[in-house]
């Protein structure tokens, strides 16, 4: 970033992308403890996540305001305008994935109090790591300034949907067999779901990273 009038405003705006870091790793921990989770049957574990949620939640509320106070007391331009700009809309997009990896975690409990007779097989296990690959990689471009793993994330989240789409048939193929499977596919169909979210926050992360360092927005381009 450029150099400011104050050695206290570098300070405020690292404070900000350091809480946003923080606030990223609590994110990824709720993903990956919800993908253990269900693949184990650790309901505590499970149930942990939950708890994680109300943590982001309140981190997004504090560095919203931290951003809020930044931009009234300090009126920024250019470079440090869009980081500020940016780092709201980080938070926003990491609040949505914490909402989709509680998702992930309350379908798993229901599939696993409910018991998982009669339930699809479904490998979800190369789905999973891209997903959260896509996450860590925006977190790390944020982190470093850096633009240029956005067509990376994209080219990933179109993998991404491709999961999707063969879990979707897939699951459909067993209902279609056998009918008794339909309720245990429903929750299978959500947790899917709610990896495929957060491989599209992911993805906005990303293009965020490449607005807040060329000041270009590459949403909905091709």
């Amino acid at each position: 970033m450029t150099g400011h009038t104050t050695a206290q405003f570098d300070n405020e705006l690292e404070d900000i992308r350091t809480r946003i870091l923080k606030m990223g790793g609590q994110v990824e921990e709720m993903i990956k403890a919800a993908l253990v989770g269900f693949a184990t049957g650790d309901t505590a574990q499970l149930k942990g996540v939950l708890e994680m949620e109300h943590k982001v939640n309140a981190s997004e509320v504090e560095i919203d305001e931290v951003c809020n106070n930044v931009i009234a007391k300090r009126q920024p331009a250019a470079s440090d305008l869009r980081f500020l700009v940016a780092s709201m809309k980080m938070i926003r997009d990491l609040e949505r994935c914490g909402d989709e990896a509680e998702k992930m975690a309350r379908m798993a409990i229901r599939f696993y109090e409910a018991g998982p007779s009669m339930a699809p097989r479904i490998d979800f296990s190369a789905m999973s790591t891209h997903v959260t690959s896509m996450m860590h990689r925006a977190l790390d471009a944020f982190a470093r300034e850096d633009a240029s793993v956005v067509d990376s994330v994209v080219r990933e989240d179109k993998i991404v949907d491709d999961h999707f789409r063969n879990t979707i048939r897939l699951l459909i193929s067993y209902v279609l067999e056998d009918s008794r499977t339909i309720s245990r596919s429903i929750d299978m169909l959500f947790f899917a779901k709610a990896m495929e979210r957060i491989g599209d926050h992911s993805k906005n992360m990303a293009e965020h990273v490449v607005y807040m360092v060329k000041g270009r927005d590459v949403r909905h381009q091709s």
